[in-house]
């Protein structure tokens, strides 16, 4: 029996993106899954990393992670087990910035991303990349095409699958961010990605060897964390008659909130006191932007560990203690916990901290906070210019600027409410990370704090199906132009405590109502979904009123 040979190597995008390699997604991958702000994270750590050096030639490599293969050595096929979104945003980068560089440049990135044909032996040029056989013609025609990435804005994402819209979603954010650079930033930019951005490449002949490969590179195992390496560094310092008190009182505070939630806070406290993204390892950036500036040992403990540790752990587990307003407070940090991301908490902690003790100035900032970290969401506002507004809102924390001026970071301006209150009114169920918080944030403030959201499952349902069969009900109800309209819209959607059924989805109203919307009970727990059992009919008419009624509620919610 043949032995199985693993090899691995760092390689620069240049190399991988040439004849050494043909890659594939296979069946069994899921289908492509970055959103505009995976996407858009890793332009701009990117850019960032090409405007590192003052010559190109003297920058520094950098590392974007690892692709594991099934591929036979000196072949050029290679099946994709562990790096398909990584691999497919690039060639996807490469693609679009093509609009925005000379002729020369362009057909030097069309060498990356199609493997050249040859006329002798009869062969067409091919993509250096195959998505699964459902989205690869899209992919060539849409994204790999110059022509495709030239009419991106034209193409109607309401037909597409969830991956179709990415892939359009993440090729209009790089052509947007592209325009917005000169020629020889753009240029700059896919020379870095060319010769200076690595992969390393894990490579073996079979699957079953590829994946337990994937799986240890990403088992998550009990390795040292920043936080035990600046224990060591810090505790260490202390005299020896106080480092057993002091080692108590760290490790109470890592007991309480628990190891994995612990080394974040090191996290948050590094950017209460940067208070902008993190360029280096955490490790690297805390004791330049926090043990510099607080060196006695004793101090960080007492004074900076203790009091943040502490509002980490009533923010993230929403249990600030007061005597008024404390269920108010914590109302909203569950409704900050659905979130995906953290960069809130840094704001939230740094506040608790110093003015946690005054009940009404907690609510309320608490309550601003909220808004804004809302209405980022909703508005899908990239990881850079997040953590941008929260320095900012870090910074007139710090100064004791007056929060609720119209002009304070913590506040929207006309703009930006704006623009909340339109992408709220669209079609909010294609955006997959929003719609499940506007609904469940929606949902809560009909229930005015009474509804339970602790079910196995909760998922959101369309009442008018997203393709009722031809001789449906639905069809006569509304045209295919109300139906686009409104199917995928605030008004048409609701919450389950159970998974989606495609079969039951394209059921009658009444049909639905009687069974695929209630539990056993003949009810729902949702005031959403409550308040649809009451309607009599769903007809277009009744959908405006809703539409309606539902974004005043968000409106006031939120104060847009």
């Amino acid at each position: 029996m043949a032995r199985t040979r693993i090899q691995a190597a760092e390689r620069p995008v240049g190399e991988i993106f040439s004849d050494a390699y043909r890659f594939s997604v296979p069946r069994y991958q899921r289908p492509y899954a970055w959103t505009v702000e995976q996407a858009g994270e890793m332009l701009d750590d990117l850019l960032t990393a090409a405007r590192c050096a003052h010559k190109l030639e003297d920058s520094d490599p950098y590392f974007l992670g690892s692709v594991v293969l099934v591929k036979e050595e000196g072949v050029a096929d290679a099946e994709v087990v562990d790096g398909q979104q990584r691999l497919t945003t690039l060639i996807m980068l490469l693609s679009v910035v093509r609009q925005f560089l000379p002729a020369s440049f362009a057909a030097s990135l069309n060498r990356r991303i199609f493997q050249e044909g040859d006329p002798i032996k009869g062969t067409m040029d091919q993509p250096r990349l195959t998505l699964k056989d459902r989205d690869q013609s899209f992919f060539e025609k849409q994204i790999l095409d110059g022509e495709g990435v030239s009419a991106l804005e034209k193409v109607a994402t309401a037909g597409l699958t969830d991956s179709q819209r990415n892939l359009v979603l993440n090729a209009r954010l790089f052509r947007g961010r592209f325009a917005q650079l000169s020629a020889d930033e753009c240029r700059r930019l896919v020379s870095f990605v060319d010769g200076y951005t690595y992969l390393v490449v894990v490579a073996t002949q079979d699957f079953d060897s590829a994946y337990r490969i994937f799986t240890v590179l990403n088992e998550r195992g009990l390795n040292l964390t920043h936080s035990d390496i600046l224990k060591s560094e810090i505790i260490g310092q202390v005299p020896s008659d106080a480092q057993d008190a002091y080692t108590a009182t760290w490790e109470g505070e890592e007991e309480a909130l628990g190891r994995r939630e612990f080394a974040e806070l090191f996290a948050h406290i590094r950017m209460v006191y940067a208070k902008t993204k993190a360029r280096e390892t955490i490790l690297k950036e805390f004791r330049a932007a926090v043990l510099s500036r607080v060196p006695d040992p004793r101090e960080f403990v007492s004074n900076v560990l203790v009091p943040y540790s502490d509002a980490f752990k009533a923010v993230s587990r929403a249990s600030y203690q007061a005597e008024e307003d404390a269920e108010a407070v914590n109302d909203l940090l569950r409704s900050l916990n659905l979130l995906d991301n953290t960069d809130w908490i840094p704001p939230a902690i740094s506040f608790l901290s110093r003015h946690g003790g005054d009940q009404a100035t907690t609510l309320a900032f608490i309550r601003n906070l909220d808004r804004l970290a809302s209405s980022m969401h909703i508005r899908r506002v990239d990881v850079t210019q997040r953590v941008e507004r929260y320095g900012r809102v870090l910074r007139a924390v710090e100064r004791g600027e007056d929060l609720t001026h119209p002009d304070s970071p913590l506040q929207l301006d006309d703009d930006e409410r704006s623009q909340t209150l339109k992408l709220l009114d669209g079609e909010i169920y294609t955006v997959v990370r929003l719609r499940l918080y506007v609904l469940l944030r929606l949902d809560s403030t009909l229930s005015s704090g009474g509804a339970n959201y602790e079910h196995p499952f909760i998922t959101v349902e369309h009442v008018l199906p997203q393709n009722p069969k031809a001789d449906s009900d639905w069809r006569a109800l509304f045209t295919d132009e109300e139906r686009a309209y409104w199917v995928h819209r605030l008004a048409n959607l609701l919450l389950l405590t159970r998974r989606k059924n495609s079969e039951a989805s394209n059921r009658s109203f009444d049909e639905k109502k009687s069974g695929y919307f209630t539990g056993r009970s003949g009810a729902s727990p949702f005031p959403l979904t409550s308040q649809v059992l009451h309607q009599p009919k769903w007809t277009p008419e009744v959908l405006q009123q809703r539409q309606g009624e539902l974004l005043s509620h968000l409106k006031d919610l939120w104060r847009l």
